[in-house]
């Protein structure tokens, strides 16, 4: 007979794998520690430099900007004061979001910056919007409209070149430690230097005497402000809607299960983002007469190769005998001890005690091994098992085997 014996369970196993830091995590106490100790690290002391860096610029520009009468020079302030209020948001995200996993978020509590890119991404737009209607209200009035002060030129420039240098920072240490909320947060700083280049070409032209220009780069602001919004807060509902990874990185996925030995097929691959990392489920076939300890170790080794190639937070594998998505469900068949006694009436009579049954749901129908006792194997036994598989509703072949069964 092909394969280990298989004594009381069927081939067709479901092997959810756990990630097994989950366990002990649950256990853990009270005291805050990181789940990612690193990245915790470098997102808060980046938050806080960005942090001061905005304090100082929001109440500088917003204070040119008003006595130099600049709009747009006050409606970039009060995009760095914006810009405050995330990088909080952001500092409240990587503390809450690398939490260990607990009875209550046993996938962990990544998906806290994710509702935190939504927020954060929702405030911008609504920013953005309103800075915009403010400016199409002033331009409405062009004789409110004065000319700005030389110096918040100069203002402009250094908030310009603050920024820059902040996006720049930000994003090399996002990269460093793969966040996708410090991403997010560092491009932001790229969109404010973006807005301020605008309020400075806005500034230039109102001293140039098109004292109109500096409301229309307010809201161009405006405009800035609420696009880089709106493209936060899509991307996190995107995910928070359980959205898959792209084709490009399922496809490397699934190529990876493909490579695994003892995998034989692959359907149902199904993933989801989970903050950085992903999740996914996927249903990989096996040679159905192995024993159920080795369809688990086929679905282990599978399990650790996505996670050592791709950046997946956990695996969940599902062993399957037969591609069930093109034969007959099995569900509808009997479970082991109606079959058994299904068999045994067929018979006549009830096996020996030491007669060792394995049974394979394939395909709709039942194929049994029936290893004997080479001394206490019935007389026609197989002759009766021939004509029992020759129009029974459930098993399609039972096969004799003589021999001692294994312990």
């Amino acid at each position: 007979m092909s394969g280990a014996i298989l004594r009381t369970r069927p081939n067709t196993i479901s092997s959810p794998m756990k990630n097994h830091t989950h366990s002990a995590a649950l256990d853990r106490s009270a005291v805050f520690e990181p789940a990612h100790p690193v990245r915790f690290a470098a997102a808060r002391k980046s938050t806080w430099v960005s942090i001061l860096i905005n304090l100082a610029l929001s109440i500088l520009q917003v204070t040119a900007g008003f006595f130099g009468k600049s709009q747009s020079l006050m409606a970039d302030g009060l995009h760095s004061f914006a810009d405050l209020l995330s990088d909080v948001l952001v500092l409240f995200a990587n503390r809450h979001g690398n939490k260990h996993a607990d009875a209550n978020h046993p996938y962990g509590h990544a998906r806290i910056e994710t509702a935190a890119s939504l927020i954060l991404g929702a405030s911008l737009a609504a920013l953005g919007v309103g800075l915009l209607i403010a400016t199409g209200m002033r331009l409405q009035h062009p004789e409110l409209i004065h000319a700005v002060h030389p110096y918040t030129l100069w203002v402009a420039v250094i908030a310009l070149a603050a920024k820059e240098c902040m996006f720049r920072y930000m994003l090399a240490v996002a990269q460093r430690v793969r966040s996708q909320m410090l991403v997010a947060n560092a491009w932001h700083a790229r969109s404010d230097a973006a807005s301020s280049l605008v309020v400075i070409v806005g500034i230039i032209g109102n001293l140039m005497g098109y004292t109109f220009l500096d409301l229309v780069a307010a809201g161009v602001v405006g405009v800035m402000i609420a696009y880089m919004g709106i493209q936060f807060a899509r991307d996190a509902l995107l995910e928070l809607v359980d959205t898959g990874l792209d084709e490009d990185a399922v496809r490397a996925i699934r190529n990876t299960l493909k490579a695994v030995p003892g995998v034989m097929g692959l359907h149902e691959l199904r993933t989801r983002k989970m903050a950085d990392n992903a999740l996914v489920d996927a249903h990989i076939i096996v040679d159905p007469r192995i024993s159920v300890s080795e369809g688990h170790y086929i679905a282990e080794a599978a399990r650790s190769a996505v996670l050592k190639h791709h950046h997946v937070m956990d695996v969940m594998v599902h062993i399957d005998p037969e591609d069930d998505m093109q034969t007959k469900p099995n569900a509808r068949l009997p479970q082991r001890h109606l079959l058994l006694a299904h068999l045994y009436k067929r018979l006549g009579y009830e096996l020996s005690a030491s007669t060792t049954i394995v049974l394979h749901y394939l395909d709709g129908k039942v194929e049994a091994d029936l290893l004997l006792d080479a001394d206490l194997v019935p007389t026609n036994l197989r002759e009766q098992c021939a004509t029992i598989t020759m129009d029974d509703p459930y098993f399609r072949r039972l096969t004799l085997y003589r021999g001692v069964a294994p312990n």
